[in-house]
């Protein structure tokens, strides 16, 4: 009898553990070749210092950043009268200094405002995408609040016609959803974070989602972790046997760019100025190197 019984457990937990390696399965057939996005390195809302004339996700960031030859990565979100623009956070308060989102304002409205006290302004994901004009790789992060999808769409829309190299991802695996069904052949990734170690873990959502168990439904082409996590076991499963690309957010040192080329593969970096054509995967085999050309860390 207890033979029978501990048989059926370890069946039990056989299963289990087949389902689990299914539900955190990324794409395996089809997947676009990811090898241009990995010899860059990404100026996480443009190469900005928010201390400067040049704040984040700003023009002057932005063309900072593909005159040094770093690739970006932004932030794209919807205002009230659906003109996709570049901007970070969920409220204005911050980086604007007013109340309330981006989507209670009209573009018109939101001119009225300054990025971080400076004279920049939220620019529309348009103007943005004509500055770089293809001249460097972009990774643009999807803002999707719920379920309302809308920007997939405003966005691919101006995607579409750009000329230049881009990959799309979002924490919000409805939007990855939304790719992998109108836009297969777009390099998508899953963002996620150890929600729960960071303390902002709030439910199941969170759960699934920090675990990657919603890869079986969007089979993004990466993932996009924060660097400080390396170990979380459903990303290192999907980069050491699926092989899936591992993209590390947000990087703030050289040290941390040096660690984190033990572990990923793309590499998000922010507050500091590596070296253009830095290779980490490979500095990570040769020991600690320093970077260049510091700036102050952003405020906020």
């Amino acid at each position: 009898m207890l033979q029978m019984i501990g048989m059926t457990c370890l069946i039990l937990l056989a299963v289990l553990a087949l389902l689990y390696l299914l539900m955190i399965m990324p794409r395996m057939v089809g997947r676009p070749d990811a090898a241009p996005f990995r010899k860059w390195l990404y100026a996480h809302r443009g190469l900005h210092d928010n201390a400067s004339d040049a704040p984040e996700n700003s023009m002057r960031a932005f063309r900072k950043a593909a005159e040094a030859g770093f690739g970006i990565e932004l932030d794209v979100q919807m205002t009230k009268d659906g003109v996709p623009v570049v901007f970070h956070d969920d409220t204005l308060k911050r980086v604007c200094g007013v109340e309330g989102k981006v989507s209670q304002y009209t573009y018109e409205e939101l001119q009225e405002l300054s990025l971080c006290g400076t004279d920049q302004k939220i620019p529309k994901f348009a103007d943005v995408l004509k500055l770089v004009d293809g001249r460097v790789p972009l990774i643009v992060e999807l803002k999707i609040e719920s379920t309302d999808t809308s920007v997939c769409p405003a966005a691919d829309r101006l995607l579409s016609e750009y000329k230049g190299m881009y990959c799309i991802e979002s924490f919000n695996p409805l939007g990855v959803l939304w790719y992998r069904q109108n836009r297969p052949r777009v390099m998508r990734g899953q963002l996620a974070d150890a929600f729960y170690k960071e303390g902002e873990y709030r439910g199941l959502l969170y759960f699934l989602l920090q675990n990657l168990l919603f890869n079986w439904l969007v089979k993004p082409d990466f993932i996009a972790y924060n660097h400080k996590y390396p170990g979380m076991l459903s990303r290192s499963i999907c980069r050491k046997i699926y092989r899936s690309t591992a993209a590390a957010w947000t990087i703030r040192s050289q040290e941390e760019l040096d660690e984190a080329g033990k572990h990923f593969d793309i590499y998000i970096f922010d507050s500091f100025v590596p070296e253009k054509r830095y290779d980490p995967a490979a500095q990570a085999k040769r020991g600690p190197k320093r970077g260049v050309d510091p700036v102050p860390r952003p405020q906020g």
